[in-house]
């Protein structure tokens, strides 16, 4: 099977994106794949060529373009099948202001928000409850996420998005613990308790800095709280009409999960969450990237070639 890795892009996940690919593409190798890499970065305007000529296309890009559907359309341009989710669905996923409206619609329990799209004008001040999370409303990785713990500390935790040319989504904070629960196709795999360790919360450097967290699977938390965010985290994959895969992080406050967002290309090394989830379902990292595209190929018409 002649498979497309897209990868690397110029969002500020760029970093994250190629070394999940590095891992990616030894797994397609061991799996008898003939694999092609292309960055968008660099080779932007030969993805529809190169998709033409392709069986498959595996995306690892974070943030936009990637997530945002842009690499899905274009690969449906030319029929490429590909894993995860369809370019509508990836746009109002990542844009989480717009997640944040699906979630409550579908009665999924999600912290009270608000969305600026433009800086707030003078005397503005708002009706959240501090401490107060301030986030890119299309960023992810937990890139630029801060904390406001009150009204001083709010308009730099503004500023600093906006000067990066982004909007800002405000969420009030909730006291416990966070949890991730992947769905791989019809199921949710068990589910990670994320435990930051010298940081206040899972930003960045806790993510990606060794020893910056600890994630314990399955996590250690009564079953039936357990069940209910699994529960919850497949209402948010039917409610943005998700395929494939996806992961939803969580805040429990005590035994109540709150939803935070969903993610539809989740990090793919193999000590990335996802991995690490269906590691625990018994599948290995091949037999995920397989499974992926397998559910690819099915949503797109075709049979497995591998």
């Amino acid at each position: 099977m002649r498979v497309l890795l897209i990868a690397g892009g110029w969002s500020n996940e760029r970093e994250v994106s190629l070394s999940g690919a590095a891992k990616i593409h030894e797994a397609l190798l061991r799996l008898g794949c003939k694999v092609t890499r292309l960055d968008p970065a660099e080779r932007f305007d030969d993805i529809l060529e190169l998709a033409s000529d392709s069986d498959f296309a595996f995306i690892n890009m974070h943030g936009t373009p990637g997530e945002d559907g842009l690499v899905q359309a274009m690969l449906e341009q030319v029929d490429c099948p590909y894993q995860g989710s369809d370019p509508k669905a990836s746009f109002l996923a990542l844009n989480k202001a717009c997640a944040k409206q699906v979630f409550a619609r579908a009665g999924i329990p999600t912290p009270r928000w608000e969305y600026l799209p433009r800086r707030p004008q003078a005397g503005w001040s708002t009706k959240l409850r501090f401490p107060l999370f301030v986030k890119p409303n299309m960023g992810g990785s937990s890139l630029d996420l801060c904390r406001a713990d009150n009204a001083e500390e709010l308009p730099p935790a503004i500023e600093r998005i906006f000067s990066r040319g982004e909007t800002v989504l405000l969420e009030e904070g909730v006291n416990g613990q966070e949890v991730t629960s992947a769905i791989l196709g019809e199921e949710a795999l068990p589910l990670i308790l994320i435990q930051p360790a010298g940081c206040a919360f899972f930003d960045y450097r806790c993510k990606y800095t060794q020893g910056g967290a600890k994630e314990i699977c399955p996590a250690p938390i009564p079953e039936r709280t357990a069940r209910r965010v699994q529960e919850l985290s497949m209402r948010a994959h039917k409610a943005m009409k998700l395929r494939g895969y996806s992961r939803s992080d969580f805040m429990l406050e005590g035994d109540e999960p709150y939803i935070l967002e969903v993610n539809t290309l989740p990090g793919m090394t193999p000590t990335s969450l996802v991995p690490q989830a269906a590691h625990e379902a018994g599948l290995d990292f091949d037999a995920l990237i397989k499974r992926l595209m397998d559910l690819g190929l099915e949503a797109h018409g075709r049979k497995s070639g591998i």
